[in-house]
């Protein structure tokens, strides 16, 4: 159990921080910069959660929420999996099983999809983004620590982006309030009378 009686410690001061195995590494670490994005991701989410969403929807949300700090466990401690906390293939699946739910009843998509419409999809885009940047981060530490990172931790955030996605259509009335890119949609404006931007 996490016991937390103060909130500054000033062992931070020389610009290292304290891993979950004891080792310190300093704060621009690749390691502390994975598990500081999986956070990163966990605030977007809280901001998705004060926006008007359907309860069962908000729910799914809160239960990521916490599993994003068990991810951000893992990731704190190097090494292969133990006694500690370590993110197990259920996680994934169950993410995987949330995402053919909720897909399954939203439209086939002909185009790629803007970020926005409702407040609530446009900050599940930006959680998504920030879970891609995780992901890239999390490939990069597998790459430069092996046998170091639980390879769980990196299906996890490559499904949760997708899941978002899928949240985030969800939360446009179901697909039907996705902005939808249209390419090359601006490409000729500027051009009528003289050069973009002439002034005449």
């Amino acid at each position: 159990m996490v016991h937390l009686s103060r909130i500054y410690t000033r062992t931070g001061d020389d610009g290292t921080t304290g891993l979950g195995d004891g080792s310190r590494r300093t704060k621009h670490d690749l390691r502390v910069a994975a598990y500081g994005t999986v956070d990163e991701t966990n605030s977007a989410l809280g901001i998705a959660l004060v926006q008007a969403l359907a309860p069962a929807l908000a729910a799914k949300l809160r239960a990521i929420q916490n599993e994003l700090f068990d991810v951000g466990s893992d990731l704190c401690v190097p090494g292969p999996a133990g006694e500690k906390l370590r993110i197990l293939p259920s996680y994934v699946e169950r993410l995987e099983r949330w995402i053919d739910e909720e897909n399954s009843r939203l439209a086939p998509l002909r185009s790629f999809v803007l970020p926005g419409g409702t407040p609530a999809a446009a900050y599940l885009h930006l959680a998504r983004t920030i879970a891609r940047r995780a992901e890239r981060l999390v490939s990069e530490l597998i790459e430069r620590e092996p046998g170091a990172v639980n390879p769980e931790v990196l299906k996890y955030l490559n499904r949760l982006s997708d899941l978002l996605f899928v949240f985030a259509r969800v939360a446009n009335d179901d697909g039907r309030g996705d902005v939808l890119w249209q390419p090359g949609a601006t490409r000729n404006e500027g051009k009528t009378g003289g050069a973009a931007g002439e002034t005449r």
